[in-house]
């Protein structure tokens, strides 16, 4: 398993993804108990002949674009370390629906065991990635980065977030370590915006995002030492507003209620960033296949 994300544990991953479909640890899992019963595919185990061979071609019947393949061939791995995985498009990569993105052949029972896990993952992953290129799109031209959140489906945040940079995204902070957001129950507890953002540059913290609703907290945010300030659910005039007073001495975000539709409009206002939760919470799966085909 070469594929690397930072952080990620692939092969770790794939395991328990397969031990819960197969209610039990593969016989290869190094923390079985001894004595306890092995996961199963009982549909593969009583209809197909221990040394069958399955030949098959993953598709995309979607226009998508392509992420989580190094992800499905795992799946297949694991479960026949001998299959012959061919991936035939890059990762990231735009395809037309009938595309074919990958060909396995081995021992049949290994395959179609991992089969649901693996599409289950390309599927997810394209749907983002392919979300994300949409919105990229109608940036383009107005000198704004796209951004993620933290949105995430608990345990898929690294996946999730590798395939919003596949569709052309970046991402925001990680996680609750390496950035400090400071939103309205922060500054709720700490008083004000102002003794929050000290209180967080007294932290040494380097990266200090305060989130803002009205014009009149963005000079409080960034006068105490906040080094990017989320506006949220403004409107266009607004934010040139809000850039206008930032001044460049903070980065800038439009966050909140943005789609499709209002996402270059917002973008086009001198901010740098523009988020979108939806790509991770909410993108359709991309709709791939696996078929098999005659030897």
């Amino acid at each position: 398993m070469t594929f690397h994300i930072d952080k990620f544990d692939l092969e770790a991953f794939v395991r328990a993804t397969l031990s819960e479909d197969m209610d039990g640890p593969l016989e290869s899992d190094p923390h079985k108990q001894n004595g306890a019963p092995l996961g199963r595919d009982v549909t593969s185990e009583s209809t197909i002949p221990a040394d069958a061979i399955f030949s098959g071609v993953m598709d995309s019947r979607d226009d998508a674009v392509i992420c989580g393949l190094p992800i499905a061939r795992a799946f297949f791995e694991i479960l026949d370390p001998n299959a012959h995985i061919e991936i035939l498009v890059d990762e990231g990569t735009r395809v037309n629906a009938g595309r074919d993105i990958m060909r396995i052949k081995g021992n049949a029972r290994a395959l179609l065991t991992a089969e649901r896990a693996a599409l289950n993952s390309v599927q997810h992953l394209s749907g983002i990635a392919t979300m994300t290129a949409q919105y990229v799109a109608k940036i383009e031209g107005t000198g704004a980065t796209l951004l993620d959140t933290r949105k995430t489906i608990p345990g898929l945040r690294y996946l999730e977030k590798y395939a919003v940079r596949m569709g052309g995204g970046a991402n925001h902070r990680m996680g609750l370590y390496d950035a400090a957001m400071i939103k309205d129950n922060h500054i709720a507890v700490a008083g004000s915006i102002g003794e929050a953002v000290r209180r967080a540059v007294a932290a040494d913290i380097q990266n200090i995002i305060v989130e803002v609703d009205r014009l009149d907290q963005i000079e409080d945010a960034v006068s105490a030492g906040g080094t990017h300030i989320l506006l949220d659910n403004m409107e266009p005039d607004t934010l040139r507003e809000a850039v206008a007073i930032i001044a460049g001495r903070a980065k800038a975000e439009a966050s909140g209620g943005i789609n499709l539709d209002t996402i270059h409009a917002k973008a086009n206002t001198g901010v740098d960033f523009v988020s979108v939760g939806r790509l991770t919470q909410s993108a359709p799966a991309a709709d791939i296949g696996l078929d098999f085909e005659q030897i």
